[in-house]
């Protein structure tokens, strides 16, 4: 089963300073239909203004990643965690026990984000925070494992669940190709481009819940970066 979910068709919300939209239910948006996608429980698509941000504020036992879009986000924690994370790059905070912060963008352009929300496998664990920068450029054509709480993944900044969070960019006419095992739960967004996915047309932050398939086939109309949630059935 593919279903392909319009950008147009998400939730949203605007002030100020945010504009955010909303994959599954979240905040005041609420859709039965909705609500989780396995133990994927948000996937939000934020733009927000410079030199605004999320005030410090609280969160336990999720693992939330956040995708760089554009710009950049600085994250600020009351462990002492200080750190900044641009576009292209992925940062990973593991809520655990508690954890109190806050995401700033102190530059003169807007940043775009992806924030992914993961439910753990295990709760009240040790809080933590981690960014990594990931190799660009001469990695087109082939997927990145960003977060992982698979052992298979050693290179990825790790979660606290048995899912993953990758990434591709693709030139027009690349397709690249994912084996699904089976009782898992996919959940893709193009973060720019045109692409089908097994033959159907996805454009740029669509989202597109996947499951009972072998395999994804996904090949770039025009120049594409994508994003893939691959997590468990809760």
């Amino acid at each position: 089963m593919i279903d392909v979910r319009p950008f147009e068709s998400l939730g949203s919300f605007k002030n100020g300073w945010l504009d955010a939209h909303y994959h599954f239910s979240f905040s005041g948006y609420h859709d039965p239909r909705r609500q989780h996608w396995g133990a994927l429980r948000v996937w939000n698509d934020d733009t927000i203004q410079p030199h605004t941000g999320f005030e410090r504020h609280g969160h336990r036992d999720m693992e939330i990643i956040t995708y760089l879009r554009r710009g950049a986000i600085t994250h600020r924690d009351h462990l002492g965690n200080d750190g900044r994370t641009v576009a292209g790059d992925v940062q990973v905070m593991s809520a655990g026990r508690g954890i109190e912060h806050e995401e700033q963008n102190l530059e003169d352009g807007v940043t775009q984000l992806f924030q992914i929300w993961i439910l753990p496998n295990e709760n009240g664990v040790k809080p933590g925070w981690e960014t990594r920068s990931f190799p660009k450029g001469d990695e087109s054509g082939r997927l990145i494992t960003l977060a992982s709480g698979r052992k298979k993944d050693s290179g990825a900044l790790p979660i606290h669940q048995d899912a993953a969070i990758l990434a591709a960019s693709l030139k027009p006419g690349e397709t690249v190709r994912h084996e699904i095992e089976p009782g898992r739960y996919l959940y893709v967004v193009p973060a720019a481009g045109l692409m089908t996915i097994n033959g159907k047309v996805v454009k740029a932050r669509d989202g597109v819940a996947i499951t009972g398939e072998d395999a994804l086939a996904i090949s770039a109309t025009e120049a594409s970066e994508l994003l893939i949630a691959d997590v468990p059935e809760l």
